[in-house]
């Protein structure tokens, strides 16, 4: 059965996103930007909600600058053919290989779940892995912890109110103080 991973970069206060909404401060070194980039490699689909799959369209036709350095240009190549879900109740069309999603988050992974298929399926977006979360869907929380304190705004975790216990994985600290911290549902 394929996991269900959640992977973002967060500040040293649990945030996403500060209280301005900008994340600027989650922009990866090089090292950084390779090692999230092979993270991206491994995923066989990205669940994504409307705001993040906004941000990321981007990527969608970013490896036609020639200006772009290699590291950019092999996540371009490797998000372009990512397979996307996207949940959203105002979008009516999506791009590239993306696809609105047909049911519900739990529906969704599911099936995903029980279709043949290698990578991990991959969430992007608090919203949405609060709702996995809530449904007890993630299988492995991936941390990129950004040295910086940003006194609020969106949190990588979600609001729950029961104790979630974890499995310590993995950990890698980077030149940029960085850290990666991969941690597995116990079960």
């Amino acid at each position: 059965m394929r996991d269900v991973t959640y992977s973002m970069s967060v500040s040293l206060d649990g945030y996403i996103v500060g209280p301005d909404g900008g994340f600027d401060w989650t922009a990866p070194d090089e090292e950084v930007f390779r090692f999230a980039t092979d993270e991206v490699r491994e995923a066989g689909v990205h669940l994504l909600g409307r705001r993040l799959y906004e941000t990321m369209l981007y990527w969608e036709t970013a490896d036609q600058d020639p200006s772009l350095d290699f590291p950019t240009l092999a996540f371009a190549t490797i998000w372009k053919r990512l397979p996307k879900v996207v949940f959203s109740t105002t979008l009516a069309a999506v791009q590239g290989n993306a696809r609105l999603a047909s049911g519900g988050l739990v529906e969704e992974i599911r099936r995903l779940r029980a279709e043949p298929g290698e990578g991990d399926i991959a969430i992007g977006g608090a919203a949405l892995a609060a709702e996995a979360a809530a449904s007890d869907l993630i299988d492995e929380y991936r941390v990129r912890l950004c040295p910086v304190l940003v006194g609020g705004g969106i949190p990588y975790f979600p609001q729950h109110e029961r104790r979630v216990d974890l499995e310590l994985v993995e950990t890698r600290t980077f030149g940029s103080g960085v850290v990666y911290l991969r941690h597995r549902v116990a079960h």
